[in-house]
C-alpha cells in the first residue's frame, strides 16, 4: 500500500466539531463539554519530530491495540472510554475519517506527568544509567548492559513536553511536588501494576514489553483515570522474545515491533547532504521504510491477539 492511498490519513478534518488539539498522532475534537473524539491519524513521530509522510493503517492498528489493552486492564484502574460509537457524533461525510481509528472518551483533567515504567534498561534509561548508575533518581545495580532486565520494574516519570519538544525525565520527588504526595504514590502504584500485568500477558505471546508510558487524568470526582492510548508500539518498546537473547549477547538493540526500526533508519538519514539533526524538517521516508514500519505495527497486534 503506498502512502498516498485513501486509506492513509495524515491529518483529519472534522468540520462538525471544534478542534481541541493536534498531537504527534492524535487529533482531538470537543464533543460537548464532557467528551472528546480522539482520532488516531497515520502520522508517526520519532525523536519528537513528526514525519512528513503517514504510515498507512497505523492509526487503526493503534486504536485496536489500545482498545485491547483497555479491556484487559480495566480491573486495575478506570479508563476514559465511554463505550459510545465515534461515528455517532460526526456527520455522514466524516464517518470514513473516524471509523476504526477513533475513540469517544470522557473529558478529564490531564495530569502533566508521563508515567513511565521500565522493566528493561533501554533508550534514555540506558544513557542515564551509564552516567549515574541510576534512572530518574532510582539507583540500579552495577554491571547492567543495554537491554538488561531490571531486578524489578521501576517508575521513571517524565514531565510532558509541548509537541516538538523533548519530554524531560524527572525524579519522583518532582512528581510529588507537581501533583501531591498521595496522588503521586497512587500513580506509581497503578502504573507498575498495569505494566506487570501487561508484560506478563505479553510474554505468553512471545513478546517482551521493555518499557511503556501511561497517561492519566482526573474525572469530575477526582478519580485517577487511565487516558490517551495504552501499551501501543508508539508508547512502548515491544521486543519479540525470539530475537532478544542473541541481540543482547551481541550488545545490540533487540529487534523490535515498535518505532525502533524507524529510529535506527533515521540515525543514518541525511537532509541536504548532512546527517539529520533530529529537528524539523524530517527526512523523506523511502517507501521501504514506510512499508516495513507498517509491517512492524501489524506484527505486534497479530502476535498479541493470536
Amino acid at each position: 500500500m503506498s502512502a498516498d492511498t485513501p486509506a492513509a490519513l495524515h491529518t483529519s478534518s472534522i468540520h462538525s466539531l471544534p478542534l481541541l488539539a493536534r498531537g504527534k498522532v492524535r487529533d482531538n475534537y470537543a464533543v460537548g463539554d464532557d467528551r472528546i473524539l480522539m482520532v488516531a491519524s497515520d502520522r508517526i513521530s520519532a525523536f519528537d519530530v513528526i514525519m512528513g509522510q503517514p504510515i498507512p493503517g497505523k492509526g487503526a492498528l493503534l486504536t485496536r491495540m489500545a482498545l485491547f489493552w483497555f479491556e484487559r486492564l480495566k480491573g486495575i484502574v478506570p479508563n476514559h472510554l465511554t463505550g459510545e460509537a465515534p461515528e455517532s457524533v460526526v456527520q455522514p461525510d466524516e464517518v470514513a475519517q473516524v471509523t476504526g481509528r477513533s475513540m469517544l472518551v470522557k473529558r478529564l483533567k490531564p495530569l502533566p506527568i508521563e508515567a513511565v515504567v521500565r522493566g528493561y534498561l533501554a533508550g534514555s534509561g540506558w544513557t542515564e544509567y551509564q552516567e549515574s548508575q541510576s534512572v530518574c533518581g532510582v539507583p540500579l545495580p552495577a554491571g547492567l548492559r543495554n537491554a538488561s532486565p531490571l531486578p524489578e520494574p521501576i517508575f521513571t516519570p517524565a514531565a510532558k513536553a509541548e509537541v516538538g519538544e523533548h519530554d524531560e525525565n524527572i525524579s519522583f520527588e518532582k512528581v510529588e511536588q507537581t501533583i501531591g504526595k498521595e496522588l503521586a504514590a497512587r500513580m506509581r502504584e497503578v502504573s507498575i501494576e498495569l505494566y506487570r500485568t501487561a508484560a506478563a500477558f505479553a510474554r505468553t505471546k512471545g513478546i517482551i514489553i521493555a518499557d511503556t508510558k501511561f497517561e492519566f487524568g482526573l474525572d469530575e470526582n477526582g478519580t485517577l483515570t487511565l487516558m490517551d492510548e495504552v501499551l501501543t508500539p508508539d508508547s512502548s518498546r515491544y521486543w519479540p522474545e525470539a530475537g532478544y537473547q542473541a541481540a543482547f549477547d551481541a550488545g545490540l538493540n533487540p529487534p523490535s515491533y515498535d518505532k525502533q526500526y524507524l529510529r535506527d533508519w533515521l540515525q543514518t538519514a541525511t537532509v541536504d547532504g548532512k546527517p539529520w539533526a533530529k529537528q524539523p524538517p524530517a527526512p523523506t521516508l523511502p517507501q521501504e521504510v514506510i512499508d516495513n514500519t507498517a509491517a512492524k505495527y501489524r506484527e505486534a497486534l497479530e502476535a498479541l491477539t493470536r
